[in-house]
């Protein structure tokens, strides 16, 4: 079995330090690299890199964002990763989610936060630079998760597909809620790794119109909410 991540950029002139050191940790990690700067589609970039790495069915997959912190020990992550992928049942895993996708279909959804219907963490900086802890509850089963950190084994990935749907008019946005979403509706269960993440990025996303317009076409091709039911 092998590793392999994917990262992707817009501007392959801004390649930052956090990227640089993301690098050489997964490598740290033996993990197999392919790194697209200047991508015009996540969609695309992920796909592409998928079928240039051409996995085996057992291989393991991330998809990450380029402007992440990954803070634990190599061995450790790799260990962590490899044992919940490696379950039978398991879809996609990564560091934050939620059991319950409402009508809204935005995952981090408020009010289903207080409902304690979320799961798992991730580290911040605000805008003085400051580290926080978002901390959205303990790692579990989730049907949907977030794209800064997205992890599966090739096969469900070949089963899930990673072609952007017709519907979408974004390139960049909602490929995390259809994936994961897609995988849980086709039996898998998507879970939560329990792992020290720091993301740079505070969700500026949500301000851009192709993200309102994904997410409007998600919602009109999907029945919400999708959740799991206990």
């Amino acid at each position: 079995m092998k590793i392999y991540a994917i990262l992707c950029t817009r501007d392959a002139n801004k390649v930052t330090k956090t990227t640089v050191d993301l690098v050489e940790y997964l490598k740290s990690c033996g993990v197999g690299l392919f790194v697209n700067s200047g991508a015009t589609s996540i969609f695309k970039a992920y796909q592409q890199a998928f079928e240039q790495a051409n996995p085996d069915d057992e291989d393991i997959i991330i998809f990450c964002h380029d402007d992440i912190v990954i803070r634990d020990e190599p061995e450790e992550f790799v260990t962590k990763l490899v044992n919940l992928c490696s379950l039978p049942e398991t879809g996609f895993v990564g560091p934050a989610g939620t059991t319950h996708l409402s009508e809204n279909a935005v995952w981090w959804d408020q009010d289903i936060w207080r409902e304690g219907k979320h799961r798992g963490k991730v580290y911040h900086l605000n805008k003085v630079g400051e580290e926080y802890m978002t901390y959205y509850g303990e790692p579990d089963d989730v049907v949907a998760l977030d794209g800064l950190f997205l992890a599966a084994k090739a096969k469900i990935i070949r089963d899930v597909g990673l072609e952007k749907p017709d519907h979408f008019e974004g390139e960049w946005d909602f490929y995390d809620i259809h994936y994961t979403t897609s995988a849980f509706l086709k039996g898998y269960t998507n879970k939560v790794l329990d792992m020290n993440i720091l993301h740079n990025s505070r969700g500026e996303l949500v301000g851009r119109d192709s993200w309102h317009k994904n997410r409007e076409a998600f919602i009109s091709k999907n029945d919400l909410p999708i959740k799991i039911e206990l």
